[in-house]
C-alpha cells in the first residue's frame, strides 16, 4: 500500500524500523513513537489538522511546512526514530 508521498506502508519498528518516510500515524500508534515526535516536533499530534495529514510522511509533510520542519529537526527525529528500532532489538 502507498501513501500520498509514494512511500509504502511501514511495518512495525522491531522490524525495519520508523523513517521520515513512514505515515506520521503509525508512528504515533507506537507509544515509543509518540514519545520521539512529541520531543522533536512539538504539538504535531495535537495540531487540530492533525487528521488531515497523518497518513502523510514527516518528509513529505516538510516540504509545505514553510520551514517548520527544517532538515536539523527532521534528522533529530530520524536518529531518535532510529533509537526504537535499536532498543526493540536488545
Amino acid at each position: 500500500m502507498a501513501f500520498p508521498d509514494g512511500a509504502p506502508a511501514a511495518s512495525p519498528a522491531g522490524t525495519v524500523g520508523y523513517t521520515l518516510h513512514t505515515p506520521i500515524k503509525v508512528i504515533a500508534a507506537d507509544p515509543a513513537g509518540a514519545a520521539v515526535l512529541n520531543k522533536d516536533i512539538p504539538g504535531l499530534l495535537s495540531n487540530p489538522n492533525y487528521d488531515a495529514f497523518k497518513g502523510m510522511s514527516l518528509s513529505f509533510i516538510a516540504s509545505f511546512s514553510d520551514g517548520r520542519l527544517n532538515d536539523q529537526t527532521l534528522a533529530q527525529t530520524q536518529t531518535d526514530l532510529a533509537k526504537i528500532r535499536q532498543q526493540a532489538m536488545k
